[in-house]
């Protein structure tokens, strides 16, 4: 929460021609409800349940860009099932995402630093690239994943 990650994987998708699945979307789409909502209304463990379902299902089918919850990567399932993806983790300070998810009423009040002790294992184990948005902008998140995949920059304006 508070990666960039839905800016960043737009630019991603865009710079690929590829079509785009943000895990928020598909909560509001398929649960009726940000994640805030639906954590407040079903708990915790029923997010994260839905979160993992938006991964596995688009996962499933074509080609294309997942901003995927943070949670995802807790699901033995989801970790198996990302063995053949490119998983760019983008990552910054508990500081500077406990600062950003501030920024909108769509995230639960969940401590990036809990958060982080639980689940920066799972993250080493299946990320191809590790981008600091602390540091990185969007495009440069976006730019630094075409070269993971081989591919040029996109040009600057």
């Amino acid at each position: 929460m508070g990666s960039g990650k839905t800016t960043a994987g737009l630019l991603i998708a865009e710079a690929l021609g590829l079509p785009f699945s943000d895990s928020d979307l598909f909560l509001e789409a398929r649960h009726g409800g940000t994640a805030a909502q639906i954590a407040e209304r079903e708990g915790a463990d029923a997010l994260h349940r839905y979160e993992s379902e938006h991964v596995l299902k688009e996962l499933d089918g074509e080609p294309e860009v997942i901003a995927a919850a943070a949670s995802t990567v807790e699901d033995p399932e989801v970790r198996a099932a990302l063995a053949r993806a490119l998983v760019v983790w983008v990552d910054a300070s508990d500081e500077v995402l406990a600062e950003r998810m501030k920024s909108s009423d769509h995230r639960p009040g969940f401590d990036p630093a809990e958060m982080r002790a639980r689940r920066e294992p799972y993250f080493r184990a299946v990320a191809d690239l590790r981008c600091d948005v602390g540091e990185l902008r969007p495009d440069q998140v976006r730019d630094a994943t075409l070269r993971a995949l081989g591919l040029p920059a996109v040009p600057r304006d």
